[in-house]
């Protein structure tokens, strides 16, 4: 009889440590989703690196993308432009 409870008790340990242990379930729960978490991360910069390189092609390659990139982001203009100028 006290071997069996014994057997039973040493079984318990083994299924405790198995479900929290160091390296157990609960890590690799832990892992899973963090992992998940990266994939989805990684799907994101690849889709924002795909726009981009698309977006440097555009400038190495069409002026008139560059010209809009000069007008928007430097405030430039081309001869004969109007510029409105309003002050508060």
């Amino acid at each position: 009889m006290r071997i069996g409870r014994f057997l039973f008790v040493i079984f318990v340990a083994m299924v405790l440590l198995i479900i929290f242990g160091n390296r157990g379930l609960m890590d690799y729960r832990a892992v899973r989703e963090k992992h998940a978490t990266l994939e989805e991360a990684n799907e994101r910069l690849a889709v924002e690196n795909d726009e981009l390189k698309r977006e440097i092609g555009l400038l190495k390659g069409d002026a008139r993308s560059i010209e809009a990139v000069a007008r928007r982001e430097l405030g430039m203009v081309k001869p004969g432009d109007r510029v409105y100028q309003f002050t508060d």
